[in-house]
């Protein structure tokens, strides 16, 4: 499922630097996520990068965007169209994720 900011959100800035598809970006009121990049960082990090920065927990899996590990190693890999290593690990099932703590 793609992460989600909660209103709880301080607009620190903490998580958007930490998001490897820059999907990330301050809002009108908060910071706000893009489902259509995130990746709920399938490929780069075996846990949610927002989530491990943000001070006051606000970046949350959405309940109503529930997807699969494929689907989100499938959208890193397009997302990074000339990251061969990132291509090599998803071929090969070993790359990083939450999934497989």
């Amino acid at each position: 499922m793609a992460t989600y900011i909660t209103e709880d959100c301080i607009n620190c800035g903490a998580c958007e630097p930490e998001c490897p598809n820059e999907a990330i970006s301050e809002g009108d009121e908060i910071y706000v996520i893009d489902p259509e990049l995130c990746t709920e960082c399938v490929g780069f990090y075996d846990h949610e990068a927002c989530q491990a920065v943000c001070p006051v927990e606000c970046c949350l899996p959405n309940p109503q965007i529930v997807e699969t590990e494929e689907v989100l190693i499938a959208r890193a890999v397009r997302l990074h169209p000339d990251d061969g290593e990132l291509k090599k690990r998803a071929a090969a099932n070993d790359y990083p994720s939450r999934f497989r703590k």
